[in-house]
């Protein structure tokens, strides 16, 4: 706060003219850096032999209906209470719904039978192939189980212990030991059977402890001290434990010298030291998450799918691991669709423009409704109850009669529409789109009709299933264009489901040499060049001022691959600015830098998408939805004769589609592109 005002004139001049902004001020510097509220532990829970009120202050936890202890974790203990971490893992959570998942398809999977040598287990994790794996998620840890190539459980529990900082070290070696590609060093024949199993690379706490106790003769709670000892690194406490140490291994035979390299080598280690009961448990999940996804990805993705289901970020990112799998995700549908993300077969012929259906064909994953932004779980459990209970919806009005007005508004069904979820009752998005009041008032006076026992004289099924027109009609409107129907899914789903604003450019892109984001850091690794293009749609901008008073902007874009985040700094920034409005198409010129486990990626030059890729159309393909739109297509197209570019016309008939190419050569550039997809009547035009 100090520091803002000092710097920033605007606030000096509204408090030296406002003594209420004065008075603001001067509260706030004295209440700036004090505790905001006591804090409880996530995971800690303490056992006492009495009532905890006879041993410590307790304090209410407003947010919680447990007392907490008003002393913090290192305090309880000298205060006679034993402090025990219980931690929650969602991966339990998205086992156990995959087990369901699976149960109800007919195969019953128990984990205490589960075999810890499966060998499409290993292979999974040996390619890396480790999206929604517990613990071997991120890029380095990876890259680190490719090189590894675990093919047995202490392998895991290796992995888990040696990927973090400190031990990270012994990768190499650990590797390099394995393959045999180097000599395994015990340090002293009688350690050969405690170092073993790790190729003679110190890993676990309970190592140390062994080692220890056989080299030296401590006993098992003699050898915890010295554990506990190098892990404080007290430095008296360490020269009294190499003393007795030294002393225990010489009285065994061993020399001083190596008894000394042997404890240095123990203290090295001990400050990084793991738990190996701890990490076998972790490694226990991280192999069944392994197993799951290896042997039933689509259980497995839905499962880890519902257990993020506010976290559009890790969707998209499930979303490209299920394409990448050639896993078909269906889209919602309020007649199909759960609350969940649910398993549901294909035709056997799949399509992912289909929609899905009942069948033997390949296991697919339905969206889940509640993973519709805005829409809540407990409104869209509602609404599958009641379809379960009365079966299916026959139409929007249908629908509309048998909602539940009081969990549901206009704002969540204007979001299932946007989403795709009535196309089955009524493929016109738009026309749903602008029917939402029309609709929510005839979902009123039916529940009216209900709460005050009053039916119609047909009962429920009405006037319009006897053939009387009852119910009024749908309001008449073309459908949403292409681009604006995937704006709308977009800001429903929080990504782009059924197709990409940027499918239609592919082959120009590639072409033009343009990288998709997923691709990127394979062409970084193989390449000694940084500097790449990427194309993009703009689905966010934010703006900020640098310490130097100089603005940048953080720019989150969209390719058919996924989502990546661009910075651009003053410069670009200045030139690029009016480009950057979400929803603009654009080729952004980067530099590429590796940071960790993440690609950084500045803007060094920014395009619209348009003016590069009509370089590189070898043509057009126009898709026409009514002969209205060909006289207009003409007189657009003639204008351009004498080019070299193709022009072909997708026409959509009753029986089949048609495509029919233009006699002759046609000029295409950006201007021509936006002339023919802005013709009413045009749906859609794609490069060739």
């Amino acid at each position: 706060m100090e520091k803002a005002i000092a710097a920033e004139p605007q606030l000096q001049q509204q408090r030296d003219n406002d003594e209420s902004v004065a008075r603001l001020m001067e509260i706030a510097l004295r209440l700036e850096g004090l505790y905001r509220h006591a804090s409880t532990h996530a995971a800690g829970v303490v056992i006492g032999d009495r009532s905890l009120s006879e041993l410590v202050p307790l304090y209410r936890d407003p947010r919680s209906d447990m007392p907490v202890t008003q002393f913090n974790m290192k305090w309880v203990e000298l205060a006679g209470l034993v402090k025990f971490d219980f931690l929650g893992l969602k991966t339990l959570t998205v086992l156990a719904r995959c087990l369901d998942l699976l149960k109800a398809r007919g195969v019953d999977l128990e984990f205490s039978t589960l075999p810890l040598d499966d060998r499409p287990t290993f292979e999974l994790l040996s390619r890396g192939d480790t999206v929604g794996v517990f613990q071997v998620e991120g890029a380095g840890v990876r890259d680190m189980l490719k090189k590894l190539r675990p093919d047995r459980f202490e392998d895991i529990i290796a992995v888990v212990s040696l990927y973090r900082p400190g031990p990270m070290e012994n990768i190499p070696r650990y590797i390099a030991v394995k393959h045999g590609e180097e000599e395994a060093d015990y340090l002293h024949p009688a350690l050969e059977g405690i170092l073993k199993e790790t190729h003679g690379i110190m890993i676990y706490q309970e190592q140390v402890m062994q080692i220890a106790q056989v080299l030296a003769g401590y006993t098992l709670g003699g050898a915890d001290l010295l554990r506990r000892a190098m892990g404080k690194k007290i430095q008296a406490e360490m020269d009294a434990q190499r003393k007795s140490f030294v002393e225990g291994a010489v009285g065994r035979g061993v020399a001083p010298a190596k008894a000394e390299q042997i404890f240095d080598q123990m203290a090295k280690f001990a400050g990084y030291g793991f738990n190996k009961s701890h990490a076998a448990a972790y490694a226990l999940v991280a192999y069944q998450t392994a197993y799951l996804k290896a042997n039933y990805p689509v259980e497995f993705l839905a499962a880890s799918m519902t257990l993020d289901l506010g976290n559009t970020d890790k969707l998209n990112h499930f979303r490209q691991e299920l394409g990448r799998l050639g896993i078909t995700l269906l889209p919602p549908d309020i007649n199909r669709s759960d609350v969940e993300f649910a398993v549901e077969a294909t035709p056997s012929s799949p399509s992912p423009a289909s929609g899905g259906g009942q069948g033997g064909g390949q296991p697919a994953i339905r969206y889940a409704l509640a993973a519709v932004k805005g829409v809540g779980a407990q409104a869209m459990r509602d609404i599958v109850n009641e379809r379960a209970a009365r079966g299916p919806y026959k139409d929007l009005f249908d629908f509309a009669r048998r909602l539940d007005t009081k969990s549901f508004n206009r704002r969540q069904f204007e979001n299932l529409v946007k989403a795709g979820a009535f196309e089955s009752l009524n493929p016109n998005r738009a026309q749903s789109f602008a029917a939402a009041e029309l609709l929510l008032r005839e979902a009123s006076r039916t529940a009216e009709e209900r709460q005050d026992g009053q039916h119609t004289l047909f009962g429920d099924a009405g006037f319009a299933d006897m053939g009387f027109a009852a119910r009024p009609s749908l309001p008449v409107i073309p459908d949403w264009p292409p681009v604006e129907r995937l704006q709308f899914e977009f800001e429903a789903i929080g990504f782009y489901l059924s197709s990409h604003p940027l499918e239609p450019y592919g082959k120009s892109l590639e072409r033009a040499g343009i990288l998709r984001w997923v691709d990127l850091p394979a062409a970084l690794a193989g390449n000694s060049a940084t500097r790449f293009r990427l194309a993009g749609i703009v689905i966010e901008k934010k703006e900020r001022t640098s310490a130097r008073g100089n603005r940048f902007a953080f720019i989150q874009l969209s390719d058919t691959s996924g989502a990546f985040e661009v910075t651009a700094f003053s410069e670009v920034l200045g030139q690029a600015r009016a480009l950057l409005e979400v929803g603009q198409q654009l080729i952004v010129t980067v530099d590429v830098r590796r940071e960790e486990e993440s690609l950084r990626l500045t803007a060094q030059k920014i395009e619209p998408l348009d003016s590069v890729v009509a370089q590189a159309a070898a043509g057009l393909r126009v898709f026409v939805s009514e002969a209205d739109a060909l006289p207009r297509l003409k007189s657009v197209i003639a204008r351009e004769a004498g080019g070299r570019g193709r022009v072909t016309v997708v026409l959509d008939l009753p029986s089949r589609e048609v495509e029919l190419a233009l006699p002759g050569g046609f000029r295409i550039d950006p201007r021509t592109r936006a002339a023919v997809k802005s013709l009413p009547g045009i749906l859609d035009v794609h490069d060739i």
